[in-house]
Parts: structure tokens; C-alpha cells; sequence
């Protein structure tokens, strides 16, 4: 069964209670959620929701992409398909398809979301996307010795592991949950 507005406002409820000092900048996607907006196709508007995959390896790295459409570094990810039956697979998914990564090297800390993140998308006018909004719902999985496969170069110029605190500076705060979430 396909992932639904429900079990996302479960996911994003069940982060809140951990992290309710987040409510305040996620409150605009759960009154969205709320009300049913549909939002896990890329074409539901004003937002969508996407996935993100911190993969730490050693408990020391964590892989980021280069990402094509943004040209910055981020962390595995992307958009649902209709045959994702829950957040966390999509998550491993997209790490599959943009790495090339081995998924059975690859073990979830937890069935629990590290990080939810709301923010405006610029438009994209090679694939029809107006201005929108993502809520980008993130896992953390480690690994002793997954590495790069096949990239999926429509969507990311390369990947590469980087140190934990270098990893943080490019791109934030999501780098220190993943790096503190239970092996």
C-alpha cells in the first residue's frame, strides 16, 4: 500500500514529540497534513514531501551528493514513488537509486525520522514545477563498509564520504543528529 498523508502526519507527530521545539516551523505542513492536502506526489502543491538518507559509516563519515539540479551538497534523497509502502523504504530507495549503494549493507538506527525539514523549493521550469514547498523527512542508517556504487548521474554529479564535522559545516544541523543516533 502506498504512503499516505496519514502516515506522514504519524511520522511528523511522532518527531514533534521528541523534538517539540520544532512545532513552531512545521506547523504550516501539519495543518496542511491536517486537512488532508495531498502531498506525496512531486505535483501536489503548494508542498510535497521527499526523503533524505544520512548513511554513517564507521561511525566517523557520512555520504553526501553532489546534487545536480541545486549544485550544492546534500545528503541521498528525493521525491515518493506511488510503490514506496513507508517513509523509511523510500529513504533506502533513493539511497539505491542516486548511489548505488547495497541495501543490505545498510541498517536504519531507527524506524523514527532524525530530522524533518520544511523549505521553499525554487521553481523548475525544465520539469514544469512552479515555486513550492518540500517537507523533507530524513533516516539515519549505518554501514561498516557500504561504498559508492553506480550514481545516478540525471540527478547527482558524484558522491563522496566526508568527516563528520566537515560534513556538518556543508550542510547542518541533520549531520549532528545522524552522527548521535544509536548504532
Amino acid at each position: 500500500m502506498a504512503i499516505n498523508s496519514s502516515d506522514i502526519l504519524r511520522a511528523l507527530s511522532t518527531y514533534l514529540d521528541l523534538y517539540p521545539d520544532e512545532a513552531a516551523s512545521l506547523s504550516v505542513p501539519v495543518q496542511l497534513l491536517t486537512e488532508g492536502s495531498g502531498c506525496t506526489s512531486r505535483f501536489d502543491l503548494p508542498m510535497h514531501v521527499t526523503v533524505g538518507a544520512l548513511l554513517v559509516r564507521g561511525g566517523a563519515e557520512v555520504l553526501l551528493v553532489d546534487h545536480l539540479a541545486y549544485g550544492i551538497l546534500l545528503q541521498p534523497g528525493g521525491h515518493l514513488e506511488p510503490t514506496d509502502a513507508t517513509l523509511i523504504d523510500a529513504a533506502v530507495r533513493e539511497l539505491v537509486e542516486e548511489i548505488g549503494v547495497d541495501p543490505t549493507g545498510v541498517v536504519p538506527t531507527s524506524q523514527l525520522p532524525v530530522y524533518v525539514e520544511y523549505g521553499q523549493v525554487p521553481a523548475r521550469p525544465d520539469k514544469g514545477e512552479p515555486e513550492h514547498f518540500h517537507l523533507d523527512v530524513g533516516f539515519c542508517f549505518v554501514t561498516a563498509s557500504a561504498d559508492v556504487g553506480r550514481i545516478q548521474e540525471s540527478e547527482v554529479r558524484g558522491a563522496a564520504w566526508y568527516p563528520l564535522a566537515e560534513a556538518e559545516r556543508l550542510v547542518g544541523q541533520r549531520i549532528a543528529r545522524a552522527a548521535s543516533a544509536p548504532a
